[in-house]
């Protein structure tokens, strides 16, 4: 009973940070799961980017109907991700526990400032001011580093991407949430897949558990973050990253 709940609560606010802010299952799963039940690190992350397949496919899926997804400009970063998530995975295996998980808990928190105190303004005729050379340079080189942290952390993929999308590639918020979940959606796929070849297949009631109440917090959050306007996004996205944020720091401060 205590692990479902651990898993409940992990996957609700997991589930609202991907339909809300495209952030990975694992930045709020895998150091719970961790801490509160003594899951290994690597289990823990494979259980997270599992539970982020179908929370990001169903988040995609809303953010596209509302014409908030952008496949085409995507598909150059999309590639590098998914070659660099296996990449990741494979150097995760190699790796101790204790080098794995800290890093997302951080940018959580600091990315969510950065939507409270600097939000994303801009239109999507921003976009313009790039040429399709100058996108697919630098789509193929942030794809990489974003792909390699995913699969190495399980986390920060999300992150990256949103932050790249805004502020790199010039996106507005809802496009930027959309497409990043669209490719969080085989990221994680691909990520999950390697861990359970290399690593074997996590706890299976962890599992459901996260996947169902991941999926469940995604879906309220991205029909509410397609309906606010932008400026209300923006606070609503800035103050769930920083709690996150700030709670896993906490979590990890009196573990």
């Amino acid at each position: 009973m205590y692990l479902i709940l651990i898993c409940v609560i992990a996957g609700l606010g997991a589930g609202f940070g991907t339909g809300l802010a495209g952030l990975s299952a694992a930045a709020v799963i895998s150091p719970m799961l961790i801490t509160f039940c003594d899951f290994p690190a690597y289990e823990a992350v494979g259980i997270a980017l599992a539970s982020d397949v179908l929370a990001s496919a169903v988040s995609a899926y809303i953010y596209g109907k509302n014409k908030n997804l952008d496949i085409k400009n995507g598909l150059v970063m999309l590639i590098s991700v998914l070659c660099f998530t296996m990449v990741g995975s494979y150097v995760a295996s190699l790796v101790p526990n204790t080098t794995m998980g800290n890093f997302s808990v951080f940018m959580t928190f600091l990315l969510g400032l950065r939507f409270l105190f600097k939000p994303v303004m801009r239109t999507r005729s921003a976009m313009a001011d790039l040429s399709a050379s100058q996108r697919v340079l630098r789509s193929l080189g942030c794809g990489i580093l974003i792909g390699f942290i995913c699969g190495f952390i399980g986390a920060g993929g999300g992150m990256m991407l949103l932050l790249v999308l805004t502020s790199v590639l010039g996106y507005d918020l809802k496009t930027a949430v959309g497409t990043s979940v669209f490719i969080m959606a085989f990221t994680a796929f691909t990520g999950a897949a390697s861990h359970m070849v290399i690593g074997g297949f996590p706890d299976l009631t962890a599992l459901i558990v996260c996947i169902l109440a991941t999926l469940i917090g995604a879906r309220i959050a991205a029909r509410f973050a397609n309906e606010a306007d932008p400026k209300r996004q923006n606070q609503a996205t800035g103050l769930v990253l920083c709690l996150l944020g700030g709670a896993m720091i906490l979590v990890k401060l009196f573990s």
